[in-house]
């Protein structure tokens, strides 16, 4: 029996504490099955006409999602084709979690959050919440797909004393008290809080998803409680691990997804095994989503994923090697690919960004250097490093001028943008930063002008920057001209990404480069835990960050006033299910940031160059890139993307346009 259609209630705008929710998909996301007489995929016939795969309608779940194209302003589409993507390294595998997007919950493109894998989603006060399953949905290898992967997850795997020793996940916990999780029947999961839990639904809807499931079918074969102890002992060894843990640990990593053998709930599973230089993902036969014909998404039968250098990406899709870019492509690229769009029948679309800043300073609050850790925890030194920073120049300089010099806030698209907080000590204004700087006893300067460190070091701040980010190598150039002016040095150093993770968490790090506000186009119902120190990849202050992630065991607890009371604004966010509540913590903790600046923002508004094939349909022209809430092109639905030309479609490379320059 089809489930009605109702209006979605989005779980943390519940307005009465007692408010019972239902979260079913609308926005032209029907949940009855199309039961139209469509043909197989092409792909998929002969090994269905060979009987070593079941039908199409015995493949779907009972009630499959059906995406109503028109309504979301799509066109039906056709099967078959090979989308070619570029990424840079064989670990990018995990991409294709994220591009993918099928989630328990997914957020719509415009920031709500709607069922998916799940049917319908059951919320209670904010801290009940009943998840339905769809009968008959089946893992990438036909599988049943059953509350019983959620108790393998719940009972196995975290509360399990070996595979969880390090307890739950956070987003589990709600003052440090996990959930009651119970099974009422093989479709039907709860998940029950004694307070609110306003960060269960979104880290399920997340890039990098909480996913409290696991298919416990294929994990049994690797778990001490399951598995023959001879049997198990001898995959140990053959695989050599340490022991059954790091066995299980090693083929349970979705996210990593590596593992050709591990089944699946995406539209692509990883038909490559690594190390190669060329990934195929296939098409899921299994997959839950149908359009209103009845066909199966995805349409796009395969994902080809080359490996190429960063350096090399550019110009790689500038001579057409790519259907669809946006990863290792920046403005700077804009030009080049433009000019080669004719030739290669594609175009160069821009799209905005989500993030707060496109590049922004992070002085470590929490460096372990005591000069420089007294230094970066007075707010004046910041104020001053920020008002020294010719913005605009670096935006005609860098970007054309087409960005917007900014602190690192909500963007003018988030209902909480204030034009004061987006300028608040970011207009440029060197001799107040002198001003600030000489009232802090910062008056010696040594011979070359750099002033001169309490110690009696000169002050130059090392900064660095992770991995080869070449834009932002030039912007630090140009804030090293402008603190020289005010007599403070700038060092660039260029390290790994995980190095300068590891460097962020032992203190070593003096000042890191990187994008701003992940959500810079918040609502009052998001987390506002990024605006304060609840994480420890938080460059500002990673210690404060740990301190709060481990309850307190590890990591220190903040020392400055407005750490704290960035802390006790975000718990006051958890606690309340009113949205004006939620808005005026959110005003408050954006009035904090812009006045203590933990961050320096330089610019925002700077496109994301995204490259498409002029044949792949359902794409949108403009959009917003963003990773989190984004998952890049996830909330956009790749799975109904598809080629219009038949050469295409059938997996021919494009050429040469005759008539292109």
């Amino acid at each position: 029996m089809a489930t009605p259609r109702r209006l979605i209630a989005r779980f943390a705008r519940t307005a009465p504490p007692l408010a019972a929710l239902t979260l079913v998909a609308c926005l032209g996301l029907a949940q009855s099955p199309a039961r139209a007489a469509v043909a197989e995929p092409p792909a998929l016939a002969d090994t269905v006409a060979a009987g070593t795969l079941a039908p199409m309608a015995e493949r779907l779940p009972a009630e499959p999602l059906v995406v109503d194209m028109p309504a979301t302003g799509r066109e039906i589409g056709r099967y078959g084709g090979s989308l070619r993507i570029i990424e840079a390294q064989a670990r990018d595998t995990r991409r294709m979690v994220v591009f993918g997007y099928a989630r328990l919950v997914g957020y719509t493109p415009d920031g709500r959050i709607e069922p998916d894998l799940a049917r319908a989603v059951d919320v209670e006060a904010g801290r009940i919440f009943t998840i339905h399953l769809r009968r008959g949905h089946k893992w990438s290898d036909g599988a049943p797909f059953t509350a019983e992967d959620f108790r393998y997850y719940w009972e196995d795997v975290v509360n399990d004393p070996k595979l969880g020793k390090n307890g739950l996940p956070r987003e589990l916990l709600v003052d440090g008290e996990g959930p009651r999780v119970s099974f009422p029947d093989d479709v039907t999961i709860r998940y029950e809080w004694t307070k609110p839990n306003p960060f269960f639904l979104p880290a399920m809807a997340r890039s990098l998803a909480l996913e409290i499931f696991r298919p416990a079918h294929y994990l049994k074969q690797f778990h001490q409680k399951y598995a023959d102890p001879a049997s198990l002992e001898a995959r140990v060894a053959a695989e050599g691990q340490r022991n059954w843990v790091a066995l299980h640990f090693k083929f349970d990593q979705p996210y990593k997804n590596a593992n050709v053998e591990l089944p699946s709930l995406q539209p692509w599973v990883l038909a490559t095994t690594p190390p190669a230089d060329r990934y195929l993902f296939r098409r899921n036969p299994y997959f839950h989503r149908v359009d209103e014909t009845g066909q199966q998404l995805p349409y796009i039968d395969e994902v080809a994923m080359t490996i190429a250098s960063p350096g090399l990406i550019p110009a790689m899709v500038g001579a057409g090697a790519a259907d669809l870019q946006a990863n290792y492509m920046t403005f700077g690229n804009y030009a080049f690919v433009k000019h080669a769009s004719e030739r290669w029948d594609y175009d160069v679309l821009r799209w905005h960004s989500g993030r707060g800043a496109r590049v922004a300073l992070f002085p470590d609050l929490n460096v372990v250097d005591e000069t420089w850790r007294t230094l970066f925890q007075s707010a004046d030194f910041r104020r001053a490093l920020s008002l020294a920073i010719n913005r605009e120049d670096i935006n005609q300089a860098i970007y054309y001028g087409l960005a917007r010099p900014t602190n690192d806030t909500v963007l003018p698209a988030s209902p909480l943008w204030t034009p004061d907080l987006s300028q608040r000590f970011a207009t440029y204004d060197p001799a107040a930063a002198i001003a600030l700087l000489d009232a802090m006893g910062l008056r010696k300067r040594d011979t070359g002008g750099i002033r001169i460190l309490p110690d009696g070091r000169s002050a130059n701040i090392v900064v660095e920057v992770g991995g080869e980010e070449g834009e932002q190598v030039d912007v630090l150039q140009l804030v090293a001209e402008d603190w020289r002016k005010i007599g403070i040095g700038l060092v660039l150093k260029t390290v790994e990404k995980d190095t300068l993770s590891s460097r962020l968490a032992a203190g070593s790090t003096l000042m890191s480069v990187g994008p701003g506000l992940e959500n810079g186009l918040a609502k009052p119902v998001d987390s506002p835990a990024e605006l304060a120190p609840t994480d420890s990849s938080q460059a500002s202050w990673p210690a404060w960050g740990l301190h709060f992630e481990s309850g307190g065991k590890l990591g220190a607890e903040p020392s400055l006033p407005f750490a704290r009371e960035l802390l006790a604004l975000n718990m006051r966010w958890r606690e309340t299910l009113i949205e004006g509540e939620k808005r005026e913590i959110w005003r408050r903790m954006l009035e904090i940031n812009a006045a203590e600046m933990p961050r320096i923002g330089i610019v925002a508004g700077v496109d994301q160059i995204v490259v498409a094939s002029r044949r792949l349909r359902n794409l949108p022209r403009e959009a917003t890139y963003n990773w989190e809430p984004g998952a890049l092109f996830g909330t956009y639905r790749p799975d109904t993307f598809f080629f219009a030309d038949d050469r295409q479609a059938a997996g021919a490379l494009p050429t040469p346009q005759a008539d292109a320059p």
